[in-house]
């Protein structure tokens, strides 16, 4: 990975941190809020989804945390930062598509919860953010307000009520059980939360709760942080 302390004043003014638990809007709230600011958006989840994609691709088992390390060592991993392109490639290979199937949802896990994985995921994520083209990148995902990028101007907290982060799960999945996502979701925060704590906003963490808010209401309280930061910094 490449060693980017000398520049890290400047990297981190290219954040646009927000964090929050599965259901909470990060992704779709994340991609319109880059669109309206002509930023870059990267999906941190995508990353771990295509590290076990290449895990499993290799024939190895991400509950195997020696082949998991051997993967990560050589990991070819590439997105799209355009908010409206979707691609993700590893080794040229798209597997936009692939790290979304069952057998890589459910192996995803094993990658995410290795804590030196993550900081060598997490460093890959600002190598990402520190080359790109766009004035600002808006990167969602787990722990990003507080480990990936701690300095950032701008680090966003989205959370809602779990009920409602579940109905809103729910009607993403077409055909699923109401009852199913919401265990579901129950079991991705206990298991998530032994690694990270996406729950209580750090220090300087700004918190959107979406609770009583439909998408535009909730794009615009973002969009509302982002705006105060600017005018206090004459940005």
């Amino acid at each position: 990975m490449t060693d980017l302390s000398t520049d890290s004043a400047h990297q981190a003014r290219k954040f646009i941190a927000i964090d929050g638990p599965a259901g909470s809007g990060k992704s779709s709230v994340s991609k319109e809020v880059a669109r309206r600011h002509g930023f870059g958006y990267l999906d941190t989840g995508a990353a771990y989804r295509a590290l076990a994609w290449y895990v499993l691709d290799r024939g190895s088992d991400t509950a195997d945390a020696t082949a998991v390390r051997s993967a990560a060592s050589d990991f070819p991993f590439a997105q799209a930062l355009d908010p409206d392109d979707r691609r993700v490639s590893v080794g040229g290979i798209d597997v936009t598509d692939a790290i979304r199937e069952p057998r890589v949802s459910s192996a995803v896990s094993g990658v995410a919860r290795v804590p030196e994985i993550r900081a060598q995921v997490n460093e890959m994520f600002r190598r990402i953010v520190a080359e790109a083209e766009y004035p600002a990148v808006v990167v969602e995902g787990r722990d990003i307000t507080t480990v990936v990028a701690p300095d950032a101007p701008v680090r966003i907290l989205l959370t809602a009520a779990p009920e409602v982060r579940a109905a809103r799960r729910a009607g993403e999945l077409a055909g699923e059980n109401a009852a199913a996502v919401a265990e579901a979701l129950h079991k991705r925060d206990a298991s998530d939360s032994t690694v990270v704590d996406f729950l209580n906003a750090a220090p300087g963490v700004n918190v959107v709760d979406s609770t009583d808010l439909d998408f535009a209401q909730t794009v615009d309280a973002v969009l509302a942080v982002i705006d105060r930061r600017d005018a206090d910094t004459g940005a």
